[in-house]
């Protein structure tokens, strides 16, 4: 059991670079703003038959969260329009290789600081240097 969070995220991170592929592909095709809104809409009525078959809480509860807490979409739209232009110009892997990165540094900035009520995992010596590895890596990959 203490397997499948992570094999989800692994999951989830192929179909990501299969989204990523099919994305960049999409916007050439029919621009980037307008394959952006159909890759989105797609999923909004997936998650609408997902919602309607299978959910269980309260969606009427979105007037009590807090309003920040909503721009979520808005950063994934952001994501798949990112995905529609890069993917075309550097390649599935290189576009990922730097949301990998990108995630990674704000994401340890979150943990280091509890950022959104989140729970603190403080940042060391070996997490610092594993982040400028990353970097080390991105620069490598991408250099020609």
């Amino acid at each position: 059991m203490k397997l499948i969070f992570p094999l989800l995220a692994l999951i989830g991170g192929m179909a990501l670079a299969v989204q990523s592929q099919i994305n960049g592909g999409l916007g050439k095709k029919v621009g980037v703003i307008e394959g952006s809104f159909i890759s989105f809409s797609v999923g909004t009525l997936a998650l609408l038959f997902i919602l309607l078959f299978f959910g269980n809480g309260d969606i009427s509860a979105i007037s009590t969260v807090p309003k920040w807490q909503l721009i979520g979409g808005l950063l994934g739209a952001f994501f798949v329009i990112v995905q529609v232009i890069a993917v075309p110009k550097i390649g599935v892997s290189a576009t990922l290789m730097a949301v990998i990165v990108g995630q990674i540094l704000i994401g340890a900035m979150i943990d280091h600081f509890g950022l959104f009520g989140g729970n603190r995992f403080p940042i060391d010596l070996k997490k610092m240097i594993a982040i400028l590895l990353l970097l080390f890596a991105l620069f490598l990959y991408y250099k020609k």
